[in-house]
């Protein structure tokens, strides 16, 4: 039952200063639960593996103008900029950043699997991160959930390490992994022993069904750290005409994300979204010049904001 509100009307003089101030605690209660209540609004990270082996002087100044404030940072094959990084300076990076208002977010390193991450975490948080993406490689078992069970035992050394320093690892689901089914993403949320371990969702790699994943992001909750805004389109493995490579960003191809989108409204998702897409070959940007690939990138967040209550048409 909901506590009972001073009634501000009526009142003697005897009690006339303290049921005002009742009534001024009463409305500054108000309006904080008010503020707190914040409408769902998509956070943005730039993954630099979009502009392939462009150099992060060009890099940078997109940020901001794909709605985003963070960067992800990528190393070969899908683009160098975790090399470059190594051969500006870390002293340099950071300044890099500075002078663009970009903030490093997430560095994804899937040559470096979930088992040697040490010293990379170590590199996220002296750069100003706090996420680290890898995938899930694969384990022996007779079940899947054997599997999952043996894993997440075999990251706990990694999980101490990540409570330390403030980072988080991100196991991104991949064809072909430990993470890939449906049930797998369930087990690890299930299994995970801290919330420095969750999932990186990615829709491309799952069944493309809208209701289906929209139930599955449901089920992750708190475990889903990364959200990647991508979709199968028509794949991302052979070579194709630009337009049909172009169907796996929201908008261009044909999966509809708007119960996808209401899956993380319901759960309160605070991660970041990545608009992504893979263009073949790995390593060349998704378009070539970096104006290109921002104003693609637009195109998929003009639909993506397109999905939210407020911004729908009335």
């Amino acid at each position: 039952m909901s506590s009972p509100q001073p009634n501000c009307a009526a009142i003697s003089r005897r009690s006339f200063l303290q049921a005002a101030a009742a009534c001024a605690v009463a409305a500054t209660g108000l309006r904080t639960a008010q503020a707190q209540v914040e409408p769902f609004q998509f956070r943005y990270i730039l993954a630099s593996s979009l502009y392939g082996e462009l150099p992060l002087a060009e890099i940078l100044p997109e940020v901001h103008k794909t709605g985003a404030s963070e960067i992800d940072i990528w190393p070969r094959v899908h683009g160098n900029q975790r090399e470059q990084i190594e051969e500006l300076g870390h002293d340099a990076f950071r300044e890099m950043l500075q002078a663009h208002d970009v903030r490093l977010g997430i560095i994804t390193r899937y040559d470096l699997g979930p088992h040697r991450l040490h010293d990379e975490m170590a590199v996220v948080k002296a750069l100003g991160g706090d996420m680290l993406v890898t995938g899930s490689g694969k384990k022996e078992g007779d079940t899947l959930r054997e599997r999952m069970g043996k894993f997440v035992e075999a990251m706990k050394p990694h999980i101490a390490v990540a409570e330390e320093l403030g980072v988080t690892i991100a196991i991104e689901n991949h064809g072909n992994a430990l993470l890939e089914s449906p049930d797998s993403l369930r087990y690890l949320a299930e299994m995970s022993p801290s919330d420095r371990l969750g999932i990186a969702y990615a829709p491309y790699h799952l069944p493309q069904d809208p209701e289906l994943q929209a139930k599955l992001v449901a089920d992750l909750g708190p475990r889903l750290v990364h959200f990647y805004a991508w979709e199968h389109g028509m794949g991302s493995h052979k070579k194709l005409p630009k337009v049909q490579e172009m169907k796996q960003l929201p908008g261009y191809g044909n999966f509809d994300f708007g119960p996808v989108v209401a899956a993380l409204r319901a759960i309160n998702y605070a991660g970041r979204t990545s608009i992504f897409m893979h263009p073949v070959p790995r390593g060349i940007p998704v378009l070539p010049t970096a104006s290109k690939v921002t104003e693609i990138l637009n195109r998929s967040r003009e639909y993506l904001e397109s999905l939210l209550p407020d911004n729908k048409p009335m």
